[in-house]
């Protein structure tokens, strides 16, 4: 991309183009109503401009957003200029988890690790369902948006244009039951079928695998622009927190390796699968 913008001012600049055109307006009647030029806008939308936090204030105000919303894209626009990492928070299925999808969506290469649940691209809708009914802070209106918008998220496995997806779990997600056998046996099928698409790696970190390289779950997001540099996304309960700087990701590169080197390989994982659809069907 001209510019060379970041996975935040691409993300900043979808946004705002999302929130103008739910709002029926033209670049030029934006600008006119904030003493723009329409072509301000545009290049904001377009990545080609870099957004302060004052033209998020006003845009925000003209579009009449959340103070959820605007906060958080105010705080997009700070941390666009320094190439750090933000914060956020939220509820549900909130404003920073759909940022986390739009780049999702866009990835050309995911590479992700989970140490105890299955990973959300490779869950089963009964698995979905019974991970967000054990206990969860969410709203049953809360966590039927979730798993819809989870499913959907899904199909970006079967797209013509799939990015490069490599999965590794460690054999304790395997084994946690989530629900009862009926559902793991079920999840775990599943796993074997996802695994044979083309675009699709997994492998399995078994318990005798020794030290582990790294201690959390974590993302890794590629893009197909070079210029646009990988961001490392880590979640949890009410945040998420983006790593794009260099040190980061090379970093967190260097332990998804390392778990790749000491995980089962993409055979030996689907055996030792079914193996356990086995003990699950007993």
């Amino acid at each position: 991309m001209a510019g060379s913008p970041t996975a935040r001012r691409r993300r900043l600049s979808i946004e705002l183009k999302k929130l103008r055109e739910a709002s029926g307006l033209t670049c030029a009647q934006v600008g006119a109503a904030v003493d723009w030029s329409g072509s301000k806008v545009n290049r904001m939308e377009t990545g080609h401009g870099r957004v302060q936090p004052s033209d998020v204030d006003a845009l925000c105000r003209l579009y009449e957003t959340s103070d959820e919303m605007r906060d958080f894209l105010k705080s997009l626009a700070r941390q666009a200029k320094t190439k750090g990492w933000w914060q956020v928070h939220g509820s549900g299925v909130p404003e920073w988890f759909n940022i986390y999808i739009g780049l999702e969506q866009e990835a050309s290469a995911f590479r992700q690790y989970q140490c105890e649940l299955i990973p959300g691209l490779m869950q089963t809708t009964a698995y979905m369902t019974e991970l967000h009914s054990a206990g969860s802070h969410m709203t049953p209106e809360d966590s039927e948006r979730a798993i819809r918008v989870r499913q959907e998220r899904q199909e970006m496995l079967t797209r013509a244009d799939a990015p490069d997806v490599w999965f590794i779990m460690s054999e304790g997600a395997l084994r946690n039951v989530v629900g009862d056998r009926a559902v793991m046996r079920d999840q775990l099928e599943h796993l074997l079928n996802v695994a044979q698409l083309k675009s699709v790696t997994l492998q399995v970190l078994p318990f005798d695998s020794g030290t582990r390289p790294v201690t959390g779950s974590f993302t890794i997001l590629g893009f197909p622009d070079q210029e646009d540099p990988d961001v490392v996304y880590r979640d949890g309960i009410t945040d998420a927190v983006y790593l794009e700087g260099d040190h980061h990701v090379r970093e967190y590169t260097r332990a998804f390796d390392g778990l790749m080197a000491a995980a089962q390989s993409p055979q030996r994982s689907l055996l030792l699968i079914k193996n356990l659809v086995k003990e699950f069907a007993g």
